[in-house]
């Protein structure tokens, strides 16, 4: 079901860094509002539904927010 491969999709040469940006991208991700925190909030739901469906799709979509895009 899960296949992961540490291989970029597009090559990246960074020439110039930018601490700004960094910080930036580094806070939607690890942030309060970023793509971890709502994974974590997703999954950690899913065990106070009683219905198996719902839990199911909040796990679903708790793991889709973990994984960054291709």
């Amino acid at each position: 079901m899960w296949d992961y491969s540490k291989k970029l999709q597009y090559p990246v040469n960074i020439n110039i860094t930018n601490p700004k940006m960094a910080q930036f991208i580094i806070s939607q991700y690890g942030g309060p509002d970023g793509e971890l925190s709502a994974s974590l909030r997703y999954l950690s739901q899913k065990f106070s539904f009683k219905n198996k469906r719902v839990a199911g799709l909040l796990n679903d979509i708790g793991t889709e927010e973990a994984v960054p895009p291709n």
